[in-house]
């Protein structure tokens, strides 16, 4: 897998899991919708931390920085 997050993109889905996270465990959120959001959580800190999105691959997407020759 070629890498196609660049760390912005990565800080972003972070911070997003991490609230829906927290909202999550205070109540805030909760039942089906609660679930779904944290699930979706989940895939944003796993795709943060391996630094690559599937669902740009397809479209060829890319928020890395160009690679300078």
């Amino acid at each position: 897998m070629k890498k196609n997050m660049g760390n912005t993109d990565r800080i972003v889905r972070f911070i997003i899991a991490a609230v829906i996270g927290v909202l999550y465990y205070t109540g805030t959120i909760s039942g089906t919708l609660g679930i779904v959001l944290l699930v979706l959580a989940g895939v944003f800190l796993l795709t943060s931390f391996i630094s690559f999105c599937p669902l740009y691959a397809p479209f060829g997407l890319s928020t890395c920085p160009a690679k300078k020759p």
